[in-house]
C-alpha cells in the first residue's frame, strides 16, 4: 500500500516515464518505437496537467499503488532495451519490421501498466467522467501536436525563408558586424556561413544560431510565470518574456564573437572545447537569474500583497498565501556558487579543467558565509551513513566490474605535462572538494531544499521524516541528471541518500554518506586509473 492523491500520482507517473525515456534513449533504437505518437502524448499529458491543475489539486481521494503492475511495466521496459542491445550486436531477426511493431506494442503496454500502477482504473474512469471537457481539450492538444509536428519542422529548415535559416543568417550578420571593427583580417562567407580569420574559422550552424537558448529561455520564463502567477501582474509580466529572448540571443552573438577572438588569439582548444560548450549555459543562467529577479523586484510586474488591517491598531495581516522561506539562500547559494565556478572553469579549459579548485573555493566561501544559518541542522551521523555511501559506490562502479571495462578517460594524459607539485595540488584540491564542500552543498540543495520545497514553500518547516515519495523521486532525478553520463548511478545515489535522510532524520547522515561515496570514487580513480569517473 502506497497512499497518494491524483495530482501527486500524475507527477509520479511523469517522473517515471521520464526515467523510461532516458533509459530507452540511452540505447540506439532498431525501430522508431512510438514515432509521432510520443510528442502527441507528451502534449496531451502536459495540457491535461496544466489546464486541470487546480481541479486535480482538490481531489484528495487516497489511491492505491499496484506493485505487481509496476513490476510488469519494468519487465516490458527491460525487454525493449535488451532487444535493442541484441539487435545492435548483430541479431538480424530482431531488426525486422514485424519486431519493430511488437516492440512498439510492448512500449504501449508498459505505459498502460505504469498508468494503472500509479492510478487505479476506477480513478481514471472517475476523472474522465468528472473532467470530460478537460480530457477532450487535452486530446485535441495532443492531436494538434502530432499533426503539426512535421509541417513545423519542414517550415523551420526546408527553405531559405524558414525561421531556422533566417535566424542563422541574422546571427551570422550580427557577429560579422561586431567583429569587423575588431579584426581587420576578418573573412566572412555568407553563402557557407563561415566566419573568422586565416588563423581560426568557424561555421555558424543552425544549432549555433541561438535556437536552443531561445527554446530553453521560453520554457523557463513560461514555467516561472505560471508558478508565480498569483504574485505577478498580467499582461505586464508577459512583456518580460520577449525581453529575455532578445537578451539571450544577443548573448549568443557575444558568445560566438568571443569564440572567434579566443581562437584567433592562439587558443583554439579553449575556444571550441571549453568556452563553446559552457558559455551558452552561462548566458542561460544569467538570463534566468535576471528574469527571476525582475519578476520579484519590478513593482510594475510584481503584484502588491493584499493587506487587511485589524481593529484598534493591531498588527496588519497579509492575505497572499504561503511565501518563500527566508532560508532559501542558505540552502541554495553554496550549490549555485559551485555551479557558477564550474561554468567559469570549464569555459577557460581545453583538455583539462585546470581551474577546478575554483569550485572548492567558491563552495567553501558560500558555506562559511551562511554558517550561522546551519546551526539548527543536525550534523551528527550514525554508522548507517558511511555504509550507505559504500553501497552507492559499489552500485556506481558495478557496471565496470560486471563488464570488465578497461579504464577510460584522458585526464591522466592531460595532467602529464604538469609538474609533480602542480599535479599533486590539483588532485588534492579535487579530492578535497569532492569529500567536503560538494557533498555539503549538494545535500543542502537537493535533499535539504528541493526535496522539502516540493512539499511546501516554507520548506524549512518540513521535517525530514515527512519527505514524500514524490519529493524523494523528483529530487533524486534532478540530482542524477546533474551527473551527466553517470545519470542512472546518480539517481540511485540520490534515492539512497534521501531514504537515509528520511529514516535517520538528520542531514548529517546524508552528507557523510555522500562524502563516503565521493571518497571511495576518488580512491578508485587514483588506484585504477579510471579517470572517466572524474
Amino acid at each position: 500500500m502506497l497512499p497518494g492523491h491524483m495530482l501527486g500520482r500524475l507527477y509520479l507517473l511523469a517522473a517515471i516515464l521520464t526515467i523510461d525515456c532516458v533509459a530507452l534513449a540511452s540505447v540506439p533504437h532498431i525501430g522508431s518505437l512510438l514515432g509521432p505518437f510520443a510528442p502527441a502524448g507528451i502534449a496531451a499529458f502536459a495540457a491535461f496537467l496544466g489546464l486541470g491543475h487546480s481541479s486535480l489539486r482538490q481531489n484528495k481521494d487516497e489511491l492505491r499503488f499496484s506493485w505487481p503492475l509496476f513490476g510488469g511495466h519494468l519487465f516490458c521496459v527491460v525487454t525493449v532495451v535488451l532487444c535493442n542491445v541484441a539487435a545492435l550486436r548483430g541479431t538480424d531477426v530482431l531488426a525486422s519490421r514485424p519486431v519493430h511493431f511488437v516492440l512498439t506494442a510492448v512500449v504501449i503496454i508498459a505505459i498502460g501498466l505504469l498508468s494503472l500502477a500509479c492510478i487505479p482504473l476506477s480513478a481514471w474512469n472517475k476523472t474522465m467522467r468528472t473532467m470530460t471537457s478537460l480530457c477532450i481539450a487535452a486530446l485535441l492538444a495532443g492531436i494538434a501536436a502530432g499533426l503539426l509536428r512535421h509541417p513545423f519542422q519542414l517550415m523551420w529548415v526546408s527553405s531559405s525563408f524558414s525561421p531556422g535559416v533566417a535566424l542563422q543568417k541574422a546571427t551570422f550578420h550580427a557577429v560579422n558586424a561586431v567583429l569587423r571593427h575588431v579584426l581587420p583580417d576578418l573573412t566572412a562567407d555568407a553563402a557557407t556561413f563561415i566566419l573568422g580569420t586565416p588563423r581560426f574559422l568557424v561555421f555558424i550552424a543552425p544549432e549555433c544560431s541561438g535556437m536552443e537558448g531561445l527554446g530553453l529561455v521560453l520554457v523557463f520564463t513560461s514555467v516561472w510565470l505560471w508558478h508565480f502567477r498569483k504574485e505577478s501582474r498580467f499582461p505586464q509580466a508577459l512583456l518580460l518574456i520577449p525581453c529575455a529572448l532578445i537578451i539571450v540571443w544577443l548573448l549568443n552573438i557575444a558568445r560566438i564573437a568571443a569564440i572567434i577572438l579566443i581562437g584567433n588569439a592562439g587558443a583554439p582548444d579553449v575556444a571550441m572545447i571549453g568556452f563553446h560548450s559552457q558559455a551558452g549555459w552561462i548566458a542561460f543562467t544569467a538570463v534566468a537569474l535576471l528574469f527571476s529577479m525582475a519578476t520579484q523586484k519590478i513593482p510594475w510586474v510584481r503584484r502588491a500583497p493584499t493587506q487587511v488591517s485589524a481593529f484598534a491598531g493591531k498588527e496588519t495581516t497579509q492575505i497572499t498565501g504561503q511565501s518563500e522561506s527566508s532560508a532559501t539562500a542558505a540552502f541554495l547559494v553554496p550549490f549555485l556558487a559551485i555551479l557558477a565556478a564550474s561554468f567559469v572553469s570549464r569555459a577557460a579549459s581545453a583538455s583539462i579543467e585546470w581551474l577546478y579548485p575554483l569550485r572548492f573555493v567558491a563552495g567553501a566561501i558560500a558555506i562559511w558565509y551562511f554558517r550561522k544559518d546551519y546551526k539548527g541542522l543536525d550534523w551528527r551521523f550514525a554508522w548507517q551513513a558511511p555504509l550507505t555511501g559504500a553501497a552507492v559506490f559499489i552500485a556506481w562502479i558495478a557496471p565496470r566490474l560486471l563488464t570488465h571495462a578497461e579504464p577510460a578517460g584522458s585526464l591522466d594524459a592531460a595532467l602529464a605535462p604538469f609538474s609533480p607539485v602542480m599535479r599533486t595540488t590539483w588532485i588534492a584540491l579535487h579530492v578535497a572538494a569532492a569529500i567536503t564542500v560538494i557533498p555539503i552543498a549538494e545535500e543542502l540543495a537537493f535533499r535539504g531544499y528541493l526535496a522539502r520545497r516540493l512539499i511546501s514553500r516554507e520548506f524549512d518547516a518540513v521535517l525530514f521524516a515527512n519527505l514524500s515519495l514524490l519529493s524523494i523521486v523528483v529530487s533524486s532525478i534532478a540530482f542524477g541528471l546533474l551527473q551527466g553520463s553517470h545519470w542512472f548511478a546518480g539517481i540511485v545515489a540520490g534515492l539512497a541518500y534521501a531514504v537515509l535522510l528520511k529514516r535517520r532524520r538528520r542531514l548529517g547522515d546524508a552528507i557523510v554518506a555522500h562524502a563516503t561515496t565521493n571518497l571511495l570514487l576518488a580512491v578508485w580513480v587514483l588506484l585504477s586509473g579510471d579517470w572517466s569517473l572524474w
